[in-house]
């Protein structure tokens, strides 16, 4: 186990059918970097690194994108998504450090689940802070914080159907069928948000992407139009998610 493969960390750290997890695989997971992080994973199994210092260090490069975009520039906005890729690479890699030497854990899923929030809620501030120009409290940040606490509640929500069902005494897993509003205006509301997708402007991969076009746009227009635009959008779809999110929830059979 000292000097494993590549193949054989592949094997253990990624067991069939991880790429298909719809509500827990990012396309990007699916489309790169479940390719890329079994040779991290290696070097972390090879070094005896346990899963939950990596996800620390997770935490650090999500908080750290966000405080790197707040200070404004193309190459603020480049190395905070080189960093959110980072962080990508890591959430993929503390997982599979986990899978391959069997040391998953209850504090593992915590910390990870600890660690979206976080950096997904410093990407939005500090995006807030770069569409002030400044630093010093305003609108701006304000809207950013909103978009931040909008994100926050709709992971709240998420988290806490588990959470009730627990309590309930009802197990955590829940159909797919269960997942669909009883109303059918609800149910298609649902699926055409789902082909939508507008709830990806305000995760961590895709935000980080679209900051850098909205920097080179802000270059191109000599000031901060495109930066601002993009705050308001995130603020207006992470509130409207948050509201539609928690009426889903209530609407479909989730909770019983």
């Amino acid at each position: 186990m000292s000097k494993p493969s590549v193949a054989e960390v592949r094997a253990g750290g990624q067991p069939a059918g991880i790429k298909e997890r719809v509500n827990e695989e990012h396309w990007a997971g699916r489309l790169y970097m479940r390719d890329i992080s079994p040779y991290l994973t290696t070097l972390f199994v090879r070094l005896r690194v346990p899963p939950n210092p990596i996800t620390y260090l997770m935490m650090v490069f999500g908080v750290l994108a966000g405080v790197i975009v707040a200070f404004g520039g193309l190459w603020s906005a480049i190395l905070a998504a080189v960093f959110v890729q980072i962080y990508l690479l890591l959430d993929c890699s503390d997982g599979e450090v986990a899978r391959y030497t069997g040391r998953t854990s209850v504090a593992g899923i915590y910390l990870d689940r600890i660690g979206h929030y976080v950096s997904e809620v410093a990407l939005l501030i500090g995006l807030g802070i770069r569409a002030q120009g400044e630093f010093e409290a305003g609108g701006w940040v304000i809207l950013g914080m909103t978009a931040a606490l909008g994100v926050v509640l709709i992971k709240a929500e998420t988290d806490n159907v588990v959470v009730a069902r627990a309590k309930a005494g009802l197990p955590e897993k829940i159909s797919e069928e269960a997942m669909k509003p009883k109303s059918s205006g609800l149910s298609l509301a649902r699926r055409l948000a789902s082909m939508l997708k507008v709830h990806r402007l305000i995760q961590a991969v895709e935000l980080s992407l679209i900051v850098v076009v909205a920097a080179v746009a802000d270059l191109f227009l000599g000031d901060l139009t495109a930066t601002r635009i993009l705050v308001v959008a995130c603020a207006g779809v992470a509130v409207l998610m948050s509201f539609a999110h928690f009426v889903s929830v209530l609407a479909s059979r989730r909770l019983e």
